[in-house]
């Protein structure tokens, strides 16, 4: 089902978003694109990597470029992971094993979201690079230790445990496109997305092929099997995570723990008194509460307080490879990207997930050879310059 994208059509994210905003229904279209309430932090994401600016070092020769790095003690050929996207079957068939295939022949890591719509073994078989489970507590504790020993079996690296969503965000293109009636499964409530289906009878036949709406089969509630698409909602306010939720599964999985929505210092120090071995800077791409920080400007403040007691990446408004460098020069390890891969895995499947990482790392090389920097291990501060008033957000 994968669909040809020339090159030359696309030369950076913003192509492949327009792609995917053409081939996708407005309803798919606006899950992958929108986020919370009025959108102030999701646009702020992007616009934090505009307010810090390059220094770059001239007449510097940098025949080649090394992108390698490791977090968590693998090696990765980019210091870019995909993050967890929930629903990536609705974008595209089978769209877990697509995403995590093409990372996997990238060299770069996948995270499979708890929402997801494929089974966590055909994700994992699908990459030859590390995948790493996102957890949420959906179901219960049960259900979540079951998942857990899945992961375990089916070789994931990494647990990521999501701690910002004791309730879901007001997304209000998701209300105003009445995801809610769509997901009833009630043919009158389905009526009015009828014609919007039509309109993209190329998506609407591969979304049938693939068995239309989905269930979630790593969320196996005891006595009721894998959980509808309708009872996520509820589902997510009755298992929200707290910090004592750490004990029992860090009891449960003997590998390493990473803690996604870390938004303050504090929560940095809890994280690494929690034992996580890594973190991530988060805030769910804007799309939980509205009106935070953007993460990159609150990154030196997590930093600040956790030192080099564990591994620091960060997440949201990663749409350039210049977004990458910057991040690595104020102190990431590496990043996490969502919408990028999520935009091409509309425009085209598991090509144009390829070219969205191939357009992040061909922008990360062009932008190291004009800083003069020869390697991404290299970047630090002296290449940028950032606003003021971001080295006083720490508390403490």
């Amino acid at each position: 089902m994968s669909q040809s994208i020339q090159p030359p059509r696309v030369l950076n994210i913003e192509d492949l978003r327009r792609i995917a905003k053409r081939r996708l229904p407005r309803v798919v279209f606006d899950y992958i694109d929108g986020g919370a309430e009025a959108e102030l932090t999701l646009r702020a994401n992007c616009r934090a990597f505009e307010a810090v600016t390059f220094r770059p070092r001239c007449a510097v020769a940098t025949p080649a470029c090394d992108l390698r790095t490791t977090v968590l003690g693998t090696p990765l050929s980019m210091p870019l992971i995909l993050a967890p996207v929930g629903s990536s079957r609705l974008i595209y068939p089978r769209g877990e094993e697509a995403a995590a295939r093409a990372a996997g022949a990238a060299g770069i890591g996948y995270t499979l979201s708890t929402l997801s719509g494929c089974c966590l073994e055909d994700v994992a078989a699908a990459s030859k690079a590390p995948v790493w489970y996102q957890l949420y507590l959906l179901g219960g504790r049960d259900c979540a230790l079951s998942a857990i020993e899945r992961a375990r079996v089916a070789g994931f690296l990494a647990l990521v445990v999501t701690i910002d969503t004791p309730v879901a965000g007001m997304r209000e293109r998701d209300l105003r496109n009445r995801v809610k009636e769509l997901l009833s499964r009630k043919l009158g409530m389905m009526l009015p997305f009828v014609s919007q289906f039509l309109t993209k009878p190329r998506w609407l036949a591969a979304f049938l092929a693939d068995g239309g709406l989905m269930k979630f089969p790593n969320i196996v509630v005891p006595g009721e099997g894998p959980m509808l698409y309708a009872d996520v909602t509820t589902a997510l306010e009755q298992s929200m995570v707290s910090w004592q939720d750490l004990r029992w599964i860090r009891e449960a999985w003997s590998g390493p723990i990473v803690i996604k929505g870390v938004h303050t210092g504090d929560d940095g120090r809890r994280a690494v008194d929690a034992g996580a071995d890594a973190l991530v800077v988060s805030n769910h791409g804007g799309r939980q509460l509205d009106g935070v920080a953007p993460t990159l400007r609150v990154l030196p403040e997590v930093l600040a307080a956790v030192g080099d007691r564990i591994e620091v990446l960060l997440d949201g408004g990663i749409r350039r490879g210049s977004d990458i460098a910057k991040a690595l020069c104020l102190g990431a390890r590496a990043v996490l990207a969502g919408r990028a891969y999520a935009y091409g895995l509309g425009a085209a499947g598991g090509a144009g997930v390829a070219r969205a990482i191939e357009v992040l790392r061909t922008d990360l090389i062009r932008t190291l050879k004009l800083l003069g920097c020869a390697s991404t291990a290299k970047l630090d501060e002296s290449y940028i310059d950032i606003p003021a008033d971001w080295r006083s957000i720490g508390r403490g």
